[in-house]
């Protein structure tokens, strides 16, 4: 039988490594193994393959996106187990990347896991090569973009819907100003009366649909300003809760406010903050079914004042809670699936460019609370200032 340490050093002489005794090995294994724990460790599929396309090395994430074993893999081609749209043609990007010799990045494609369920992945590559110049295989990196190209199609689809939304608005609004011009007196006033009205409130939907856009491209570029002032939260709350207790009432849902009596002035956009509570209130009494509860409370932390908004709704589903906040997002798990999927994103941003934060709890059928925590001190000798 061999020498352990000849054999060792056989084996790593293709790499240029000469070792002179056991201290040396030990150290190399440690470093090939912490390298190891890094590669494994990255959250996104990487699989190595010899020049013939060979799989040598397949990662726990390239076992969890194919839902192969790194032992099913292991030795086979690329192509039996990626099972790809570009795997057979002279697009496969492995097969590109060794006969160009040059890295290919950002390749968008499709795989096929082991359950035969087609996946969009994101796709990097390059060909390795030994210190000489040799060709030694490639390296493929890649990431499931399922719910990116979800979330893309459901954008395309909302913009769809915001123009003819507007265009239903403008229609309505156009066709009774034509009729009103044109039975001028000869209408009967109840009749012009109802026309006005509901121009008037075609006028106020088109005006929230401008604004939640207007307010979502400031969001994108970064230019939500905020104006910062002082600002009585019990009262900012008191006044919330009026407005919203009219509405409540009429859908038969109770609508309770706990204010903690030393509630702190804070420094903050007041016209913000409203669109903040407004837009959690409105959300709440959406999902909360006649005979419910929403609550509005508030009390003080050391360095926070802390809101907690919370009904006994539909609540959120586990698989939509890590992205409500996300632009265009509307959940799956409820029936109720109105709007653009831009309020929460729009809270989220303006209570971070207070230097706050919210957070969420929720439960399928029993409700949810949304939890805001605002700097009770901010920047008193600014006067405004940008989320960007």
């Amino acid at each position: 039988m061999p020498d352990s340490q000849d054999s060792f050093d056989k084996a790593t002489q293709p790499l240029g490594l000469i070792h002179s005794d056991s201290q040396d090995i030990s150290l190399l294994l440690e470093s090939l193994s912490f390298y190891k724990f890094i590669v494994d460790s990255l959250p996104l599929a990487i699989i190595a393959v010899d020049p013939e396309l060979r799989i040598t090395w397949f990662n726990p994430e390239a076992e969890k996106i194919t839902g192969f074993s790194a032992e099913e893999a292991v030795g086979r081609k690329c192509r039996d187990i990626l099972r790809g749209n570009l795997c057979d043609i002279e697009e496969c990007p492995l097969k590109k990347g060794v006969a160009t010799r040059r890295p290919l990045l950002g390749i968008q494609t499709a795989i096929r896991k082991k359950d035969g369920k087609l996946i969009p992945v994101r796709v990097n590559c390059a060909a390795l090569f030994s210190g000489k110049g040799e060709l030694m295989g490639a390296v493929e990196a890649f990431i499931d973009i399922s719910r990116l190209k979800a979330h893309e199609r459901e954008k395309a689809n909302l913009v769809s819907m915001l123009a003819h939304d507007m265009k239903s608005s403008i229609t309505g609004i156009h066709g009774l100003g034509l009729r009103l011009l044109r039975t001028g007196a000869g209408e009967d006033r109840e009749k012009r009366e109802h026309y006005l009205e509901v121009m008037t409130k075609e006028a106020s939907n088109l005006e929230k649909l401008i604004e939640d856009f207007i307010e979502y491209s400031h969001l994108e570029t970064g230019r939500l300003k905020l104006n910062f002032s002082a600002v009585s939260l019990d009262k900012e709350l008191l006044e919330i809760f009026d407005t919203y207790r009219i509405k409540a009432s009429q859908k038969g849902i109770r609508l309770d406010v706990h204010i903690e009596d030393t509630i702190a002035m804070i420094w903050a956009d007041a016209d913000r903050l409203r669109r903040v509570f407004s837009n959690l209130l409105d959300n709440a009494l959406k999902y909360t079914e006649e005979g419910g509860t929403v609550t509005i409370s508030a009390t003080t932390q050391e360095k926070d004042a802390v809101i907690r908004i919370t009904d006994t709704g539909s609540g959120i589903g586990p698989e939509d809670l890590p992205y409500i906040f996300d632009p265009f997002h509307r959940g799956q798990t409820v029936g109720k699936r109105e709007g653009y999927g831009l309020g929460l994103a729009t809270v989220r941003a303006i209570v971070e460019g207070h230097k706050g934060h919210v957070e969420v709890s929720s439960e399928l059928g029993k409700g949810s609370t949304f939890i805001i925590f605002l700097p009770r001190e901010g920047p008193h000798e600014e006067k405004s200032t940008s989320s960007a």
